[in-house]
C-alpha cells in the first residue's frame, strides 16, 4: 500500500533569533495548549527556529540564521556551522518537499526598534503580497518591502512558496513583555484567518496595498577603526514610520552637533540617495537603532511609501497555494 503524503501545513517559526524571547514563550504555550491559538482550522507546525541560540540567549551561534537561507550558501558543501546546519534541517523537516511539508512560513520576530506591530515582505511574490494585503485590511499593519539589498539576503521565508515576517517592537533583547506577546498573537491569528479564507476560496482583498519600499540603509558616522562618531539623534529615536525631511537631524555627534538627513545621504552610498524626499516623495525610516543591526552597519533603513493597486493575480496565487493546506486535527 502506498503511504499517503501529508497535506502541507503552515509553518510558524519563533526564535529564529535566540535572544528574541516573546514569540518562543508564546510558542511553548501553544504547543501545550493549542486551543489558546485561533488557528482558523489550519494545520500548523510550531517550530523553535534556533534552539541552540535560544538556549544561550544569543541572536545566533556562529552566523545569523535568518541570513542562512541563500541557495548558494545552503548548497555549498564547504559551508557549515550550527546555524547553517539548522537552516538545512528546517528545510529537510518542513520545507515544501520536507518530511512534514509546509508551503507557507510565518516567521515571528521582535525588535528593539519602535516598529509597532508590522509586517516584512521580501520581494514581490504575488502570494506574499496577497497575504500582506489581507492582513493589512484586517489589522491595519504597516508593510515594509525589503528587496534589492545585496548586503542583506538569505531570509528564512524566502525558501517557502509564501511567507512573511511579523515584527513587533520595541522590546529589549532577552526580555518578555505582555503587550509584545499580545500583538504578536493578534498578527499571527490575523495571518491565519487570511490563509483560511484563501483556502476556502472566499478571500477578499482591499483595492490597494500601502507598502514601504526599501531604498537603502544608513550607518552611523564612524572613525576609520569603526568606532561610532555619532549616535541616533533623540528627535529621531522611536520615530519609525514617520516621514523625514532633508533638514531633519538623524545623528548627533559627541559635541552635540546634529547631522541632517541631507548630509547623511550625501556621504552614503545609497542608490536612491538622490530621492531625498523630492521626486520619490517622503523618505520614511524603519528599524531605527535596532540593537542587532550595529554589526551589519545599519543604524536605520529608509523606505518610500507607495500605494499599489491590488491585482487579481495576487488573490489567485494565494488561493491556489492555500487550497492544498491541511486542516487541523481538531477540525
Amino acid at each position: 500500500m502506498t503511504a499517503t503524503m501529508p497535506q502541507p501545513a503552515v509553518l510558524v517559526v519563533a526564535g529564529t533569533h535566540g535572544n528574541e524571547r516573546n514569540a518562543p514563550w508564546l510558542l511553548q504555550h501553544w504547543q501545550r495548549h493549542p486551543d489558546q491559538l485561533a488557528h482558523a482550522g489550519l494545520a500548523l507546525q510550531l517550530v523553535l527556529g534556533n534552539p541552540s541560540a535560544h538556549a544561550a540567549n544569543r541572536r545566533y551561534v556562529q552566523r545569523d540564521l535568518n541570513r542562512c537561507f541563500a541557495p548558494s550558501l545552503l548548497d555549498d558543501p564547504g559551508a557549515g556551522g550550527a546555524d547553517l546546519e539548522r537552516a538545512r534541517e528546517l528545510l529537510a523537516l518542513h520545507g515544501p518537499q520536507g518530511r512534514t511539508p509546509c508551503v507557507v512560513a510565518l516567521d515571528l520576530h521582535s525588535t528593539t526598534s519602535a516598529m509597532g506591530n508590522s509586517l516584512v515582505v521580501y520581494g514581490r511574490r504575488p502570494a506574499d503580497l496577497a497575504l500582506a494585503a489581507g492582513i493589512q485590511a484586517r489589522l491595519g499593519l504597516p508593510v515594509y518591502l525589503h528587496e534589492a539589498d545585496s548586503r542583506q539576503n538569505g531570509f528564512l521565508v524566502e525558501c517557502w512558496p509564501c511567507g512573511l515576517v511579523i515584527e513587533v517592537g520595541p522590546v529589549p533583547q532577552g526580555v518578555i513583555q505582555a503587550p509584545i506577546c499580545r500583538q504578536t498573537q493578534l498578527a499571527l491569528e490575523g495571518a491565519l484567518a487570511v490563509l483560511a479564507d484563501a483556502r476556502a476560496g472566499r478571500l477578499r482583498l482591499p483595492p490597494e496595498l500601502l507598502v514601504h519600499c526599501h531604498l537603502g540603509s544608513l550607518d552611523l558616522p564612524r572613525a576609520p577603526d569603526g568606532t561610532p562618531l555619532a549616535c541616533i539623534h533623540p528627535h529621531l529615536q522611536h520615530r519609525d514610520w514617520h516621514p523625514l525631511r532633508p533638514d531633519d537631524p538623524v545623528f548627533l555627534d559627541r559635541a552635540g552637533r546634529g547631522v541632517t538627513l541631507a548630509a547623511a545621504l550625501a556621504s552614503a552610498s545609497i542608490p536612491a540617495a538622490p530621492a531625498r524626499g523630492s521626486e520619490h516623495g517622503p523618505l520614511v525610516p524603519v528599524f531605527i537603532n535596532e540593537a542587532a543591526y550595529g554589526e551589519k552597519g545599519i543604524a536605520l533603513s529608509l523606505t518610500h511609501p507607495q500605494r499599489w493597486p491590488v491585482r487579481a493575480g495576487w488573490r489567485t496565487a494565494l488561493q491556489q497555494l492555500a487550497a492544498g493546506l491541511g486542516a487541523s486535527p481538531a477540525h
